[in-house]
């Protein structure tokens, strides 16, 4: 019974979701097939839990190839979850990753924090915007609002991004109350996070459509021909230098 409640508010969640923040997905969407357009890359970040959902667009089958994670190991919990939670309250430390990542102006990062309040994910939105990429914030504006940044500067993650996305979760992101347990169980914000990045790379196929460009999509390498798919395009995109998009032409020559 248990299992069914979460099931019927993990669908609840992603139907807010779809209720709600349309317009906003559209306008990420809109951002990031300009970019790609003018030979940007879409990156992703997040600290914890979200790093799964900064990892879930990369390499996907029927998802966009120009995409980069930016993960941190040591945020990730797989090594030290004290030790990730510690990191990712550390001022400072958002400088190292973002002079490592490759962003360069025109690009788009995603952003993912559910909180939204610790350091590293608002000095990730403020540092990135500083270069010239557009930020796009995927985060609980409940949770939030609700409590103090961690930041000197007293901003939260939604306050920094040009482009916010709430993933309709509630403080605390535990969804079910049951008298089987004294807290809440049932955690949505990673489900939500990959309904939304899958929902804004859907919306980018469109977009890229559109305007007359082939997009690049992964195929599943475990279906006939999915490598040699893959390949053609990871080929397009070794070096981004490389890879331009224009209108009415596709990346590579087919």
């Amino acid at each position: 019974m248990l299992g069914q409640s979460y099931l019927l508010e993990a669908a609840a969640v992603v139907g807010r979701i779809a209720a709600t923040q349309a317009t906003a997905i559209q306008k990420a969407a809109d951002v990031i097939a300009c970019s790609l357009r003018d030979g940007g890359l879409l990156y992703l970040f997040g600290t914890g839990h979200s790093a799964s959902v900064a990892v879930e667009p990369y390499h996907r089958a029927g998802g966009l190839v120009p995409v980069r994670p930016i993960v941190e190991p040591a945020m990730t919990l797989h090594d030290s979850p004290a030790k990730a939670t510690a990191l990712e309250r550390l001022e400072g430390y958002a400088k190292i990753l973002i002079a490592g990542s490759g962003m360069k102006r025109g690009d788009v990062l995603i952003v993912i924090s559910n909180s939204g309040i610790n350091a590293v994910p608002v000095e990730m939105a403020l540092g990135s915007r500083a270069l010239g990429v557009k930020v796009i914030a995927v985060t609980s504006i409940e949770h939030s609002s609700a409590q103090p940044s961690r930041h000197a500067g007293g901003k939260r993650l939604f306050e920094v991004a040009d482009i916010v996305i709430d993933n309709c979760g509630i403080p605390g992101d535990a969804a079910i109350e049951t008298p089987a347990c004294p807290v809440r169980i049932g955690p949505t914000s990673t489900l939500a996070g990959v309904a939304i990045v899958n929902a804004i790379s859907a919306e980018v196929v469109g977009r890229l459509h559109e305007m007359g460009i082939e997009p690049p999509v992964m195929v599943s390498s475990n279906i006939a021909g999915g490598d040699g798919h893959g390949a053609r395009w990871e080929a397009a995109f070794a070096d981004p230098r490389v890879a331009r998009l224009t209108n009415q032409v596709t990346w590579i020559s087919s």
